[in-house]
């Protein structure tokens, strides 16, 4: 839950802090994520690009976008109040630095099975 937006989402993919899930209701805290992972479909890419991009980019750590129809993967990271302030796209097939608090190389070879045809 995003408490100061309003909303509440439910990602693909997602790394949270334990304590998240300690938190009474049904909705953890949306600060204790520190990346989001969400693979686009035909019915949520606006979504994903727009609403979620907005909200996660004020709390989030690093936002992973992947674009199935595309076959690309979009990072974002360093959020801010005005959202996130640094993005980079990569093909599927190339690695990509992922920034703190992960520091390592994705390799998305294994995305392009994946690709919407």
């Amino acid at each position: 839950m995003f408490p100061e937006s309003g909303r509440a989402f439910g990602p693909d993919l997602y790394v949270v802090d334990e304590e998240a899930f300690r938190a009474p209701g049904r909705h953890g805290n949306g600060s204790a994520l520190s990346l989001v992972a969400e693979p686009t479909s035909g019915s949520t890419k606006e979504t994903d690009w727009t609403d979620k991009a907005a909200v996660y980019g004020r709390v989030v750590p690093v936002y992973l976008v992947l674009d199935m129809r595309e076959g690309q993967l979009t990072i974002f990271w360093d959020p801010s109040e005005q959202g996130y302030r640094a993005r980079r796209t990569v093909p599927f097939g190339s690695p990509v630095p992922v920034p703190a608090p992960f520091d390592f190389t994705l390799d998305t070879t294994g995305f392009e099975a994946g690709i919407d045809s």
